[in-house]
């Protein structure tokens, strides 16, 4: 293999070893990122759960706006470790032609935004569900870090994602994902699908009657392309008489279209946000853990110099085909005891079939882009018009929310309120 290779493009395992040098900045990443989740779990822990204790409206309140500041400060972080160790940009795409095309006039102002106003932020819908193909396990970290971008002041305070069950006790880490309110699933369809659209039911009308964004971001394909799922996917195409596809796995329908479902009727505008992202130094038909993991990122310094995101945007009401929910009624369950909505438990086989084909036409099309990537060896712009971000906070105040360092001036204010209100 020849010398003069840049690192990412070579498989992990063929790598040189790494200096004494780097091995002390993977140690200082260990210790400042670590560092960051104790300080934010413990502001949790000291400062805002004695809030959700009180029986009091305006202290859930409280709580509810404590809890979104220590997820944007966990956004924070994961954008100052890239900066500091794992150096690279975001070069942002937009579809003026096919599914979820952008018009000509939303993509000059989002670039105008952008560049020419010098706000350094997408001006993209506020409420939306994010799907994305999944390569590598490092795909949700550079997910919450675009989420950073979206809007003035950002949608990363407001990410849901779905975990299993089993991480929930995780020490600091699980107890954080706890209080962001994540949705753990114990990947059992029959009860996950209750669990799923419950939360999700929730969270919406929480979203909108508090005018707050939400981004809840799923993949489809469930799990990595590999070595070990390319298989099942191929057998599970060719028992179902479909096409298999080349370097994505068949998406499942079922998780992403129960969530549209409990979301769009408490929702009204709400969007589904696609990505097709594809990272650098990958062949044609490899697997991406294969050339990066969160270990050989961040400890090993061996980032992709760029990440290649094009965005489609839906509008869920008019461009999703997610059926008929007005004749849903008598197939729903009270969502919780303490919640007078109702969701979802049950969707008709045939607007199953419409949706699954849907997106699987859409993941085929994903496909279709990922291959004309490789065949011409170059960054796959769909058109002439592109942003490129790169992963650094905008303002260096924000390097002490990285670390929760204002949670006692946040814990003073809250507390003035508190009086005030006693």
């Amino acid at each position: 293999m020849p010398s003069n290779l840049q690192p990412y493009t070579r498989p992990i395992s063929s790598r040189p070893s790494q200096s004494w040098t780097r091995f002390f900045k993977a140690l200082l990443f260990f210790i400042l990122f670590n560092s960051g989740c104790f300080m934010i779990n413990a502001s949790q822990f000291i400062f805002l759960l004695p809030l959700r204790i009180l029986p009091f409206h305006f202290t859930k309140q409280l709580y509810g706006e404590g809890i979104r500041y220590t997820k944007g400060a966990f956004g924070c972080l994961l954008i100052l470790m890239c900066h500091w160790f794992a150096p690279t940009k975001i070069k942002v795409t937009f579809e003026t032609k096919g599914k979820g095309s952008f018009s000509q006039e939303h993509v000059s102002r989002l670039i105008r935004t952008y560049y020419d106003c010098n706000a350094g932020f997408l001006d993209l819908p506020k409420k939306f569900i994010l799907t994305a193909n999944h390569q590598i396990y490092a795909d949700w970290w550079y997910m919450w870090c675009l989420m950073y971008f979206v809007s003035p002041q950002g949608v990363h305070r407001n990410v849901y994602i779905t975990l299993k069950k089993s991480l929930q006790w995780l020490p600091i880490v699980g107890w954080g994902m706890q209080l962001f309110n994540f949705i753990f699933l114990a990947r059992s369809w029959a009860s996950d699908k209750h669990e799923l659209a419950s939360r999700l039911a929730t969270l919406g009308k929480q979203a909108e009657q508090e005018d707050y964004p939400l981004c809840f971001i799923l993949y489809p394909e469930g799990t990595l392309v590999s070595k070990d799922t390319r298989p099942i996917s191929k057998k599970f195409a060719d028992k179902m008489g479909i096409s298999d596809m080349d370097h994505l796995l068949l998406p499942r329908s079922l998780g992403l279209h129960y969530s549209l479902r409990s979301l769009a009727p408490r929702i009204p505008d709400l969007h589904l946000l696609d990505l097709t992202v594809i990272y650098p130094g990958i062949p044609s038909l490899a697997y991406g853990q294969d050339y990066y993991t969160l270990r050989s990122i961040f400890f090993d310094g061996v980032a992709p110099p760029v990440i290649h995101m094009h965005l489609r945007l839906f509008k869920v009401a008019t461009d999703v085909p997610i059926g008929d929910l007005s004749a849903t009624e008598s197939s729903t369950i009270p969502s919780t005891k303490a919640e007078n909505h109702v969701v979802e438990v049950d969707i008709p086989s045939d607007e199953k079939a419409v949706f699954d084909a849907w997106l699987r036409e859409l993941w085929q099309e994903k496909d279709s882009d990922i291959a004309a990537y490789h065949d011409q060896n170059l960054p796959r712009d769909m058109n002439e018009y592109f942003v490129e971000i790169p992963l650094k906070l905008r303002h260096r105040r924000e390097y002490l929310d990285a670390f929760c360092f204002f949670s006692p001036a946040a814990f003073g204010y809250f507390w003035r309120q508190l009086r005030q209100w006693i």
